[in-house]
């Protein structure tokens, strides 16, 4: 699980609905009703911590279903709304979960991997904090390598100068190795570090099924793993990051980082769940079906709010906000559990995407489809240029492809968009220095085999 940048830095009392609502319009085209949705629920959540203690345990978040079809930017709300307010966020589908007794992972592992998620966010922001000094002992450490901080005595006796001019030279020799370190100039020299690591790797474990043991038992098996140090020679481009970690181990509070990453999690955390419509409705008797219920009564008390064990410790999901999504066309939210259906009262419902979105889709959003071609060859020192009248052929392709196929939303655009700029990005090192307009008559001539072949059309775009 990867930690995305969380973009300019806003503070939780300046995000109003609106503010919040002006953020995601930045990135996301339409679907005004669920950016108001999403944005009253985060409001809420400083709304309660402004409360007093006793008041604010009792008020619960205002849990979410998004109900479209693929490619209408449900996901994507959810994942800029979480970068916003800086928010630990991990995306599930529901479907890879099953009830407890049968094989495949149990839904508490959602709030597990979510406690992950928020502890390196957390250590990412303590490492952020500790890397001016972290730094300065790398570079100490380096130096020590290349130039001892005080030479061995029988060295400055050969020299024949006596041990305060030998410091005094060693000291000089040591700022000039620092002023070649700093530069870059020694990144390819070859340094000798010890590194501390687990002498058994514990991907070994994850394979034998470690994380599928109790929290308890993987702490247990973990600290049973012995560390070994061992010998290795590195450039000092290399070098420099290992040391650097080590550093950081040694400087950041593991315990405070724990505390900190379990507070947010619970306080802060969002859980997205895809594809619930997929866990809708009866049981079916035979196949895959058959524990659909039993996700759902497993997902009940996580969403009520219960006590979820993990290997860092116990975390109480009251607070989580739960927001969840699917299609819902062969079923309807009315078809979840009564009681889940009522943890979740806020419903909204996410429109299809027609031509003009998806004009808007490749010209408005602060990391438009345009922007990010125009960038990539721009790297390759060719200009693009896209006129309005090729944006908008692009977007009737996108538009017409999903009528004629299956409609997968704006996702559409990608595939539109690599097909129009194929062989330009295959040839784009043989064209540097030049300038390429993306015009109606360029897009048609890229497409011009595959529009006119519907058949043909169902498989490529």
């Amino acid at each position: 699980m990867a930690v995305e940048a969380a973009g300019p830095i806003i503070e939780d009392a300046d995000l109003t609905p609106q503010r919040i609502v002006s953020e995601l319009d930045k990135y996301i085209v339409g679907q005004d009703d669920a950016k108001r949705a999403v944005a009253i629920a985060i409001r809420n959540r400083w709304r309660r911590q402004q409360l007093g203690r006793e008041l604010a345990e009792e008020v619960a978040p205002k849990n979410i279903i998004m109900i479209g079809p693929t490619g209408v930017g449900k996901t994507e709300i959810a994942r800029r709304l979480a970068r916003l307010i800086r928010a630990p966020f991990i995306k599930v589908e529901a479907t890879k979960y099953t009830e407890v007794g049968y094989v495949g992972r149990d839904v508490e592992s959602m709030v597990r991997d979510l406690v992950e998620l928020s502890i390196q966010m957390v250590r990412g922001e303590q490492t952020a904090l500790m890397r001016e000094q972290a730094e300065r002992l790398v570079e100490d450490r380096l130096l020590d390598e290349l130039v001892p901080a005080v030479p061995e005595k029988r060295e400055w006796e050969l020299e024949g100068v006596g041990a305060d001019e030998a410091v005094e030279a060693s000291r000089r020799r040591r700022e000039k190795v620092r002023q070649q370190l700093r530069s870059g100039a020694l990144d390819e020299r070859v340094v000798e570090i010890r590194i501390e690591e687990k002498a058994v790797p514990m991907a070994a474990f994850s394979q034998m099924g470690l994380e599928q043991m109790e929290p308890s038992f993987q702490n247990v098996f973990e600290n049973l793993i012995p560390s070994r140090t061992r010998e290795r020679r590195l450039p000092i481009r290399e070098a420099r990051q290992v040391l650097f970690n080590q550093e950081v181990d040694r400087l950041i509070d593991r315990d405070k980082v724990t505390q900190l990453g379990l507070e947010r999690a619970a306080n802060s955390g969002i859980i997205f769940v895809d594809e619930l419509d997929k866990v809708a409705g009866s049981d079916s008797k035979f196949g895959p079906d058959v524990s659909r219920q039993g996700v759902q009564r497993d997902l009940l008390p996580i969403v009520e709010g219960s006590t979820v064990a993990t290997k860092h410790g116990n975390i109480r999901t009251d607070h989580i906000l739960f927001i969840a999504a699917g299609a819902f066309h062969g079923s309807k939210p009315a078809d979840l559990m009564p009681e889940l259906q009522g943890r979740f009262p806020i419903r909204v419902e996410l429109q299809d995407l027609g031509q003009e979105d998806f004009r808007r889709i490749l010209t408005e959003p602060e990391h438009s489809l345009i922007k990010q071609q125009m960038a990539l060859l721009g790297a390759e020192n060719v200009r693009l240029t896209f006129t309005e009248d090729g944006i908008g052929e692009m977007a009737a392709v996108a538009e017409r492809a999903n009528r004629m196929t299956q409609n997968i939303g704006a996702r559409r655009l990608y595939t539109v968009m690599e097909k129009v700029l194929d062989d330009l990005s295959f040839r784009a090192t043989e064209m540097a220095g030049g300038h390429v307009t993306i015009d109606a008559e360029y897009v048609r001539a890229q497409l011009a085999d595959v529009m006119k072949d519907e058949d043909l059309s169902k498989y490529i775009l």
